[in-house]
């Protein structure tokens, strides 16, 4: 009775890790322009995608990608950098080159995550074109393009818009109208808009799950207490119980723009000891029902019931609608309340 119990759970458990999404071909597909993540409908050119398309598909240079207004796109662009597409929005890749990238905004909005431009990667060049504007990312941050509107904003970070042979800088919690012909740099009411566009809140989410890849994957590369089998240094890793490629550095931690830690593999251990709090996500229709929770103690985490962790009394709280809740992060990024800088 024992082995015949066991033969269909062994069964059972091949089956689930058979369905697991396939490992990406690492060496054409993590790189800019990669399909990451799918939401609704989205398309290549006349090449419908779907979630299958995540970890295959490739955005090619004068190629454009277009989602309709429910669907959302995730795509690499550097090691680190993620260009996140809302709905009814076209981008076009101008130049995949990991020395030169370069993504057009040609209608509706997109943003881009940049979790690691400050250490490692600063032979990259990572610009976004909007309106015949180029605009240069410089520093580690969340930067929003509305084709739209005609606005560039820079939620955290620092840009430069290359203006003929003069530029300006725009620092966080600034925006250039670039129907302005004056291209100042002005001051907008970030709060108010980090509550209210679903593209950052959409972008936020996303890099919390892209966090836990991150813990999850890191620690496969970790044999007796040194880098394992298929460490290959800084880059993108293909994480298959994410169903993603996640970003793992090359050495110690750092925290995206949202608060989020990414670890490199001999620093995973520490992970979530720079949280301290409980956050679960609640996510509103349409959103994945993963939830997770950290402990406010050093160590691995505590896996609950289905893909999420879980430990500690809650104290705050995320809504597919909004943030909710206190709570602090504390690390080398300063503090963080409410799960938001």
């Amino acid at each position: 009775m024992k082995l015949k119990l066991l033969a269909i759970l062994g069964g059972a458990l091949l089956m689930g890790l058979l369905a697991l999404p396939a490992k990406a071909d690492v060496a054409s597909r993590g790189v800019p322009g990669a399909l990451n993540y799918i939401e609704g409908q989205a398309a290549i050119g006349a090449e419908s995608l779907s979630p299958q398309s995540v970890g295959s598909a490739l955005l090619q240079p004068n190629q454009v990608l277009t989602t309709t207004p429910g669907g959302k796109a995730e795509i690499l662009l550097t090691p680190g950098a993620f260009l996140r597409v809302g709905g009814d929005s076209a981008v076009e890749m101008i130049s995949p080159n990991l020395t030169n990238t370069q993504v057009e905004v040609q209608r509706g909005e997109a943003q881009v995550e940049e979790v690691e431009v400050d250490q490692i990667f600063k032979q990259n060049d990572l610009q976004i074109l909007e309106d015949g504007e180029r605009v240069v990312l410089q520093k580690r941050g969340v930067y929003d393009f509305n084709a739209d509107q005609r606005v560039v904003r820079v939620l955290d970070g620092q840009a430069w818009l290359q203006n003929g042979d003069a530029g300006i800088k725009i620092k966080g919690g600034h925006e250039v109208a670039l129907n302005d012909p004056t291209l100042k740099s002005r001051k907008f009411d970030k709060d108010s808009f980090e509550a209210s566009d679903d593209l950052y809140r959409w972008s936020s989410l996303r890099s919390a799950y892209l966090a836990q890849a991150n813990v999850d994957e890191a620690r496969t590369y970790v044999v007796n207490g040194w880098y394992g089998p298929g460490w290959w240094g800084a880059g993108w890793y293909w994480n298959p119980w994410f169903g993603a490629y996640t970003f793992i550095p090359a050495d110690g931690f750092l925290f995206s723009p949202f608060g989020w830690g990414f670890y490199s593999p001999l620093w995973v251990y520490r992970a979530p000891g720079f949280y301290y709090g409980h956050f679960y996500h609640n996510f509103a229709a349409g959103y994945p029902a993963w939830g997770y929770a950290y402990g406010p103690h050093y160590g691995p985490w505590n896996r609950g019931i289905g893909p999420g962790f879980h430990g500690g009394p809650p104290v705050a709280r995320w809504n597919g609608g909004g943030f909710h809740g206190g709570g602090e992060f504390h690390g080398g990024g300063g503090e963080h309340a409410g799960g938001r800088r």
